[in-house]
């Protein structure tokens, strides 16, 4: 697991910010859900953050909880609201945890990651609102390091059954972990990390909205696309292998896919590539598609000016799409990557942009099944991941990961895979994105 080094701190001391008022506002913003009602109160969900933080977990539990109509809370446990995670991804917080003390919560998630899960494990406030969430016997769970290294501590998994990231089995009572991807064990859910976090996430919809939106919000997702689908195609192979570390080009907008960009970033920097995320927004700060706020490390001039990339990647979003086409730079940047014959590609709704300009002529690709009609010549609607020579596409958010590993498989040689072996299944499995309610209830 990818960790970082830091000073101790304790989250009781950090003052409430004056813009309370404006936490509900901004995180119910925008929201697009499957359903809603007129009566019925949205359910309020707590996921907080802090340095370290695992960001995928963090931002796949905001993200699919979101798409089901929850109303979801990102809460920093930090002086500040902007955090790193522990792949080096940045988000901004919609608020500090010491504005949360007084709100009910219907569920309250935490995700894993080293050392983030020390630092939720050393806030007094967070103790004291998930304890409390216990006494009255509201839905509470947490992923990856965090059933380990903050619940147990807490002393709130007495008489159940959990799981947690391999990494961490140790640190449970013997007599009661389990080697499960999902355990529900009264108001506890627990999970194994990054790689079972789509399960995780859903697992709440359906113990909070029923097994018939889970299924919806799983379709949306892709995640039940792919049965009885190669997980990835193959085209005219070619070599992909460097003398250097390579450096991939990650450009993000207004509107972009923020699970896409959160499971592309954190995977290729596990594999040890040398990551840029770029904004080809005037502002560093980005508002994605499901209000989840992402912070480039460059803005698309500093990144262009700066260097040649090995790879360059854009991520989906209907509207974030939409964004990206309109850069010039980027559009440069991506023209020049392939005349010089080094490797592009692009998911979700994103292959129209290489489409428009003429980059996937000659080409077999895929894209999410929204815009895949909109592709012209040889389009491969049967796979999850699709490499033609030095192009690379995929469908969407069911098949994120399976699009990741792929840039990082050894027969492509981009870069050193067996650093994704902590992903929280067992050894040699992939991930798994169906959703067919994979609860283990006790």
């Amino acid at each position: 697991m990818a960790c970082m080094a830091l000073g101790p701190f304790h989250c009781a001391a950090i003052p409430a910010q004056p813009q309370k008022t404006s936490t509900t506002s901004t995180r119910n913003a925008k929201l697009t859900t499957l359903t809603s009602s007129p009566t019925l109160p949205a359910k309020k969900v707590l996921v907080p953050v802090g340095l370290g933080t695992e960001e995928m977990e963090a931002v796949i539990l905001v993200d699919v909880l979101r798409r089901a109509g929850a109303d979801v809370l990102m809460a920093s446990v930090e002086p500040e609201l902007k955090i790193e995670g522990s792949a080096g991804t940045k988000l901004v917080s919609d608020t500090l945890i010491s504005s949360c003390s007084d709100e009910i919560f219907d569920l309250v998630a935490l995700p894993g990651g080293m050392p983030g899960s020390t630092r939720l494990r050393d806030c007094e406030i967070l103790r004291k609102i998930t304890s409390k969430q216990v006494e009255e016997k509201r839905l509470y769970g947490a992923i990856c390091a965090a059933p380990a290294v903050v619940l147990q501590p807490w002393g709130l998994m007495k008489k159940k059954k959990m799981t947690c990231h391999p990494a961490f089995m140790h640190k449970l009572p013997s007599f009661r972990a389990v080697k499960s991807n999902i355990q529900v064990s009264g108001e506890l859910t627990t999970s194994r990390g990054p790689g079972t976090a789509f399960e995780f996430a859903l697992s709440f919809v359906e113990q909070l909205f029923g097994s018939q939106l889970a299924e919806e919000v799983g379709g949306t997702l892709l995640m039940h696309s792919d049965r009885g689908q190669p997980k990835k195609e193959e085209f005219n192979e070619v070599d992909w292998s460097f003398d250097h570390t390579p450096r991939v080009l990650v450009p993000i907008a207004n509107g972009s896919e923020e699970m896409e960009v959160v499971m592309l970033v954190d995977i290729l920097r596990r594999a040890r590539v040398d990551v840029v995320v770029a904004s080809v927004e005037k502002s560093m700060q980005i508002v994605a598609s499901r209000n989840t706020k992402l912070v480039a490390d460059k803005s698309i001039a500093a990144a262009a000016a700066e260097s040649v990339y090995d790879l360059i990647i854009l991520p989906g979003g209907v509207r974030g799409a939409e964004r990206l086409f309109k850069s010039r730079l980027l559009k440069k940047l991506l023209k020049e990557q392939e005349l010089a014959g080094r490797i592009y590609g692009a998911i979700c709704s994103s292959p129209t942009i290489l489409l428009k300009q003429g980059l996937l002529k000659d080409k077999r690709a895929t894209a999410h099944p929204s815009v895949i009609n909109q592709l012209t010549g040889q389009v491969v609607d049967d796979a999850g991941v699709v490499i033609d020579g030095k192009l690379i596409t995929s469908r969407g958010l069911g098949t994120a990961m399976d699009f990741s590993l792929a840039i990082c498989n050894p027969s492509l040689s981009l870069c050193q895979s067996d650093n994704l072996k902590d992903f929280g299944h067992a050894a040699g499995q992939h991930f798994i994105w169906k959703y067919s309610s994979p609860l283990v209830v006790l």
